[in-house]
């Protein structure tokens, strides 16, 4: 759907059918070519968005489209080039670099003297273009040399860089539904002039429900399945393809789980998987655990994480929590994956059933804050380390009550620094076994002074 221009930019102009090369996937034939074509993203670029007036005033701002692979953003860049008739530079930030873009400028800034013409620069995983690249871009975005599209599967807050960022809109692109993917996939088996029409392939809905939903909201891999099952698949007397489950599944082989140990997908997920086990769901649980080991996450981030949480978490409500996390984290070195799903597994549902405190963290942020505001307290003299003449002679351990001395092995006395001893940072909760301590903690602190 490409085509060349004379200066060797590119236009996502649709391409004329005699002009078409037979080599394009299924894919990027059935892109949709305006928005009456588009499926999804109504929220973004729906009939009385701002987004949608400002296409339809020709006020367009320079935008980030972040969004899943396969929602939708090269093709909604296409449909706005061509609603606004601009002139249209894709890059790709995996290959451009600097010079590139001072040449995608160059002929900007001339076309925009000679004859008013803007130029829309699309820019294709943005998140990889370094510093220097995005500062090379950004006077020409600020002062409307070019008009900048970049699409992202990365949160541009943490990889574009403040200044480029703040001088954009970003718009935040869904996944497709499965309603969604079922639509376009109807759409290509009916189409004889760019999808699947003339070939005359027939798909079961069960199938096709199936295809979708193996798709993940991705419209590429779902129209990609779909071709090669049908290429592959033998006609009938009748002239019909057959596609079926099998190769369906076939055509999807192992489906790779969208993940990027780097990028959103693995802190939304470690996300979930600890809320799950805080919130004592071991379903959830469990489920995070195998999304993040089956699309690859390291087995060892994962423990560490647990035992973060059985202290944090769990806590003193029930103590073991930490010895087992512990020795699930130790399990997991040893032996490695794919075994250590099994000890991961059995920590993730230990931690999700056990009762819950967060005294532990709670208690800590409570005495940092005097600690950060009460710098530097001293240590009360009956506390200080009495080992040399001059440290008794200056009262160092003098008073000092030694704990074993006394019934139950406790006796009240000043422990905090002066200006802080009437602090309480620990408050025990009333869960599992931190109740039978908030009650001796209760009773020692009736007995101070």
């Amino acid at each position: 759907m490409a085509s060349a221009r004379g200066d060797g930019t590119q236009s996502l102009l649709p391409t004329p059918p005699q002009e078409a090369t037979g080599f394009e996937p299924l894919a990027a034939r059935m892109r949709p070519r305006s928005f009456d074509e588009l499926v999804g993203q109504d929220h973004i670029v729906g009939r009385g968005t701002v987004l949608r007036r400002s296409i339809e005033r020709d006020q367009l701002p320079s935008m980030i489209l972040w969004g899943p692979p396969g929602s939708g953003k090269t093709t909604l860049a296409g449909i706005i080039a061509n609603e606004i008739g601009a002139k249209y530079v894709a890059l790709s930030a995996v290959s451009a670099g600097v010079a590139d873009l001072r040449r995608v400028v160059d002929s900007a800034r001339k076309l925009q003297s000679f004859s008013g013409e803007r130029t829309i620069l699309f820019v294709d995983e943005i998140h990889r273009f370094n510093k220097a690249q995005q500062d090379a871009i950004l006077p020409h975005v600020e002062n409307g040399t070019v008009t900048l599209i970049g699409a992202t599967t990365e949160n541009p807050s943490f990889e574009v860089n403040s200044a480029l960022l703040s001088r954009c809109r970003t718009f935040r692109l869904d996944p497709l539904g499965d309603d969604q993917v079922l639509e376009l996939l109807d759409r290509a088996l009916q189409d004889a002039e760019r999808g699947l029409g003339s070939l005359n392939v027939r798909v079961d809905r069960d199938t096709l429900e199936r295809l979708a939903r193996l798709s993940s909201g991705d419209a590429r891999v779902a129209l990609t399945a779909l071709e090669l099952a049908a290429q592959a698949a033998e006609a009938d007397e009748g002239g019909a393809r057959h596609v079926t489950n099998e190769a369906i599944e076939e055509a999807m082989q192992h489906r790779t789980l969208l993940y990027d140990r780097a990028g959103d997908m693995h802190f939304d997920l470690i996300s979930a998987f600890i809320k799950s086990m805080r919130g004592s769901d071991p379903d959830a649980s469990v489920y995070w655990l195998a999304r993040m080991l089956e699309a690859g996450e390291d087995p060892m981030f994962v423990a560490r994480r647990m035992v973060i949480l059985a202290a944090e978490d769990v806590g003193l409500a029930d103590p073991q929590a930490l010895i087992l996390a512990t020795a699930c984290q130790q399990a997991v070195h040893l032996i490695g994956m794919p075994e250590a799903h099994l000890p991961l597994s059995e920590c993730a549902l230990y931690l999700a059933n056990a009762p819950k405190s967060n005294s532990a963290l709670t208690a800590y942020g409570r005495a940092r804050e005097d600690v950060m505001e009460q710098l530097d307290e001293p240590v009360p003299l009956h506390l200080r380390n009495a080992v040399t003449g001059l440290g008794r002679a200056m009262g160092h351990g003098s008073g000092y009550l030694y704990s074993h001395d006394f019934e139950d092995h406790y006796v009240s006395q000043q422990y905090l620094p002066d200006r802080l001893a009437d602090r309480t940072y620990y408050v025990p909760g009333e869960q599992g076994d931190e109740s039978a301590m908030a009650k001796r903690h209760a009773e020692r602190r009736s007995r101070a002074p």
